[in-house]
């Protein structure tokens, strides 16, 4: 060690020795030690680091608890530092479900950032965490707007970390109903992390282009690439990555009709999500048990865990994900239904008071997207079959009035078949997004091909407003009112204009 050198730096450099062979775990045993037995800036950074270790191995909780230590050691001209710290904290409180703090931190960060030129990988690192934070809210509009921001710093500071915000869009599109879109950029952000020699990125984009596959039943690809990573992920000792790559495998086995070892691997899952105090991944986790309890007759457990799972939605104002639950709900009790020769009243009301104000507050969602084109798949392939499924419980309990109001408003333009109460295929689970990932002039190939991509999808179309309500002569009744009042109720948003219209 130089006279210049602060006592206890050569740890420091042994602990990113450590990290940097995969070795996790020996880094924070040394980064521990580090800050125990130095002081000053040396111990700023030591705890820094320990605490991005501890969120690497799933104690998000202890990992928050350290950065908060360190935040307050830090200077406030320590701009780098600073910021640097605050986009780190703000990803151990995504995976503990603040996401209020996770925005209010990143913020700050950014805000720091703004006139730092020289510091441009981290505003790349900033933007990508305010992209997470917006798509834990479903607010994909704004995850695109962040996304392609984020695309066009990377190629300008960092085209190594291109990958990332490829990703990014890959989930934003493929949640909104552009599915080929979505997967497009997943296999350009592959491509950018391998190319860019980032095992664990690789690994990452692996699982979640799975996730993509695993939903559109390309059950055989989502395998491979998700066995691909899952060794990775428990050799290093990555227990929030490892319990994604026990939860996909889980719907695989659900997808091929396996329900004894779907349950196993999803409890699995849950035990690491629920070890790295990962809450909204638990909640997840509980909707896909609860499917399968549904599926084995366990009706009383699969409520249970919808319920555990709404809370935790509720708590921390997702309402939309509230709304998809919902209507999964739905789906659920539909599928008892369908079992049964003569439903009792009490479910068929239970489904009807699910479906209808979920997909009230899914079709809504469409308003708020920025081109026509987005509108309409969001529509045709994620809010229609919402309505289809409000619109059969209502045949099924008789509710002539309902079916009035679901035809005169059309659930803002939804074109419903009137024609019968049959069943219609079972849609897909809504509410599995791609895990987010961890945070110059274009390069050839996928990197300067995902930007040109990003651009013009990202350019058609404005958003429009939520339609209005409609009164219903002869009384001038708002159609669906009591629904609509019960949607913006239970799911905190605004699902139609104060506006009121004669029908």
């Amino acid at each position: 060690m130089s006279e210049q050198e602060p006592p206890g730096l050569e740890l420091l450099y042994e602990g990113a020795a450590a990290y940097q062979r995969g070795d996790t775990a020996e880094a924070l045993r040394i980064f521990e030690h580090a800050a125990a037995t130095t002081t000053d800036g040396v111990q700023t950074s030591a705890l820094i680091n320990a605490a991005s270790m501890y969120d690497e191995l799933g104690d998000h909780q202890g990992a928050a608890t350290r950065f908060r230590s360190a935040l307050g050691q830090i200077p406030d001209d320590a701009t780098e530092k600073l910021a640097s710290t605050l986009i780190n904290y703000s990803q151990a409180l995504q995976h503990l479900g603040a996401l209020d703090d996770a925005q209010s931190a990143l913020e700050r960060a950014r805000d720091l950032l703004a006139d730092a030129e020289d510091l441009g990988v981290l505003r790349i690192s900033c933007l990508l965490s305010l992209s997470a934070v917006a798509a834990h809210r479903s607010q994909w509009n704004q995850v695109v707007e962040i996304a392609t921001e984020s695309l066009d710093a990377a190629l300008r500071f960092a085209p190594h970390l291109t990958g990332h915000p490829l990703m990014n869009l890959a989930g934003a599109y493929f949640e909104t109903g552009r599915r080929e879109l979505g997967v497009d950029f997943a296999q350009q952000a592959l491509a950018a992390f391998t190319a860019a020699g980032d095992h664990g990125a690789v690994a990452d984009t692996q699982q979640n282009l799975a996730q993509l596959f695993s939903r559109l039943d390309r059950l055989d690809e989502a395998e491979q690439l998700v066995m691909a990573g899952q060794d990775y992920y428990e050799r290093a000792g990555l227990g929030y990555r490892a319990g994604v790559g026990w939860k996909i495998r889980g719907f695989l086995a659900e997808c091929r009709g396996e329900a004894d070892r779907a349950d196993e691997w999803y409890r699995r899952s849950l035990d690491c999500f629920r070890e790295s105090g990962a809450v909204l991944d638990s909640a997840s986790v509980q909707c896909r048990l609860a499917t399968v309890a549904y599926a084995r007759g366990l009706v009383g457990e699969g409520q249970q865990l919808l319920d555990a799972a709404f809370t935790v939605y509720a708590e921390r104002g997702l309402g939309l994900r509230c709304a998809q639950l919902d209507y999964w709900h739905a789906v659920l009790v539909q599928m008892v239904v369908d079992d049964m020769d003569s439903p009792p009243d009490e479910l068929l009301a239970l489904g009807r008071a699910l479906a209808v104000p979920a997909a009230i507050a899914i079709d809504a969602v469409r308003y708020t997207l920025p081109g026509g084109s987005q509108r309409d798949q969001w529509n045709r392939e994620v809010a229609d079959p919402a309505v289809r499924l409000a619109f059969r419980f209502a045949y099924l309990c008789g509710d002539g009035q309902l079916l009035a109001d679901l035809i005169e408003t059309q659930c803002a333009g939804t074109t419903l078949d009137t024609d019968s109460g049959e069943r219609t295929e079972r849609p897909q689970f809504p509410l599995d997004t791609p895990a987010q990932p961890p945070a110059g002039e274009p390069q050839p190939g996928p990197l300067h091909l995902g930007a040109a991509l990003a651009r013009v999808a990202a350019s058609a179309g404005l958003p429009v407003s939520p339609p209005p309500r409609l009164a219903v002569a002869p009384d001038s009744r708002i159609a669906l009112g009591d629904y609509i009042a019960a949607a913006e109720q239970r799911y905190g948003q605004r699902v139609r204009e104060d506006r009121v219209i004669p029908a």
